[in-house]
């Protein structure tokens, strides 16, 4: 069970570096956090594509002789959690084809929420996919002759999506980035030693000492190439802007800067925040580790309760491939944080967490500290009751399996065993990040979905439909059974 959210994708380019592959190892290295199922770059050399990618963390994918086969001064990269589209080799990204427009590349961050319906569509024109990944649908539309037999423009393709996507398309001589009207997930461009980078992520550019330039703005498309750049406005008329809050709430890293807003700033003041509306008296304030910790060092500078991090992360666990279940209690939760018990041993605790999802980790933690002898443990969370799923991205489970969807606040605090429990209020955490409420998406509290969506849109609504089609044979013998063979 995935006690938190898990994150989705992040995509990094290069143009116009001789060492193109290598920053952009290092770009999905800052980017890690976004995805840990796959990585892959694809590199030209201005002739041809050149391509790596497999299961597993950046490192693992990628060594010193994997990227001296990626040749060429630009490059895009990939790296992954399956939103639409299981755990699988032929998900992974980047995403190409060769076809008669020449080699096209693509990586996607996002989901698109018409992918069934543009699938069925280009599959009844004759496309074949290769994935179950809403993301090569993106492949096929570049691909596909365009209204009257003419080319298909660029602007074209990208009118016909909808739902939550920030791209990188790469051709054999140019890299283009994309972004959807609503601007759900975050895009930056940056310059390094004369070169053009594109990154999820601000942190991937001081990685490498790459120096920001801008956000891709909300609809626009992004060309660029050794004649410049060219940028056009895919959806002129658009006004809606919906970013994603949840990006400063939990995935993002603290030290990128989203929309002209640093991450941990945003963090710390929702800690404020939520000490202004919710206090307590107590002796110690502590985070829940990493993604906590700018939330609690807020809540206690705003109250003045001391700030220790009485939880200690375990940094190198990987995925666990032996789950011992009586040996080792809560064996999960435990390998990753364990406690300093001296630290809590008789003290009323606060413990700040950044979101309450399934709960069983939070009641695992709360646990925790009472078996060490804490006297009383006050749970404390940086952002609202998530009340519904997310489909633009982030893997979310379902309503029925959301902890606050299905109870009230005392049913919650109940299950958890803890003395109290309160969250950050909607307009709390909304002021804390500083933004206009009408530019951000807040539908996993609120239920206002900016793009409406297939209700049994899940990541796994490829295989499902692939799983309902009738094989080759099945067709044929239907066609027959209904007289539609001459």
């Amino acid at each position: 069970m995935q006690p938190y959210p898990k994150h989705y994708c992040g995509v990094f380019g290069v143009f116009g570096h001789p060492k193109a592959a290598e920053l952009t190892y290092y770009g999905l290295f800052a980017l890690q956090h976004r995805g840990q199922e796959s990585a892959g770059i694809v590199t030209s050399d201005g002739r041809q594509f050149h391509v790596h990618k497999g299961m597993g963390l950046v490192p693992q994918v990628f060594d010193a002789a994997a990227l001296q086969r990626l040749p060429g001064h630009m490059a895009i990269g990939h790296t992954r959690y399956s939103t639409t589209g299981s755990s699988h080799f032929r998900n992974a990204q980047p995403l190409t084809v060769d076809c008669a427009r020449g080699q096209i590349a693509v990586a996607h961050n996002g989901n698109l929420t018409n992918a069934a319906r543009l699938r069925e569509q280009l599959e009844s024109a004759g496309s074949i996919f290769q994935t179950t990944v809403d993301s090569e649908i993106v492949l096929h539309l570049l691909a596909q002759p365009g209204p009257n037999g003419s080319a298909n423009s660029l602007v074209h393709a990208i009118r016909r999506l909808e739902g939550a996507f920030s791209l990188l398309i790469m051709t054999e001589t140019e890299l283009i980035a994309v972004r959807d009207p609503h601007g759900f997930r975050p895009l930056a461009l940056g310059r390094v030693d004369g070169a053009w980078v594109v990154s999820s992520e601000t942190c991937a550019f001081d990685l490498i000492h790459a120096e920001f330039e801008r956000d891709i703005a909300p609809g626009e498309i992004l060309i660029l190439r050794d004649g410049g750049l060219i940028s056009l406005q895919a959806f002129p008329e658009h006004q809606r802007r919906a970013f994603c809050v949840f990006e400063y709430v939990y995935f993002a890293r603290p030290d990128s800067v989203l929309e002209g807003r640093n991450v941990h700033l945003a963090r710390v003041e929702m800690g404020r925040q939520l000490a202004r509306e919710h206090p307590v008296e107590a002796d110690l304030v502590i985070p829940v580790p990493d993604s906590g910790n700018s939330a609690a060092l807020g809540y206690s500078l705003e109250s003045g309760i001391p700030f220790e991090m009485a939880f200690v992360r375990n940094h190198y666990v990987g995925r666990s491939f032996l789950q011992p279940s009586q040996l080792i209690r809560d064996f999960n939760v435990r390998v990753k944080l364990n406690l300093i018990r001296d630290l809590v041993r008789g003290k009323r605790v606060v413990v700040v967490d950044d979101s309450i999802v399934r709960g069983t980790t939070c009641k695992a933690r709360v646990n925790t500290l009472k078996e060490a002898g804490a006297r009383e443990v006050h749970v404390r969370v940086s952002c609202p009751p998530h009340m519904h799923p997310c489909v633009y991205g982030i893997d979310f489970p379902d309503r029925s399996k959301l902890m606050a969807a299905n109870h009230s606040l005392d049913e919650i605090r109940e299950y958890l065993k803890a003395d109290s429990l309160a969250y950050l209020s909607l307009e709390g955490m909304v002021k804390a990040v500083g933004r206009a409420r009408d530019s951000l998406c807040l539908a996993c509290y609120n239920g206002e979905y900016p793009v409406s969506y297939d209700p049994a849109l899940d990541k796994q609504i490829m295989e499902r439909r692939r799983a309902h089609r009738p094989g080759l044979v099945e067709a044929l013998l239907q066609d027959q059974a209904q007289g539609r063979l001459l």
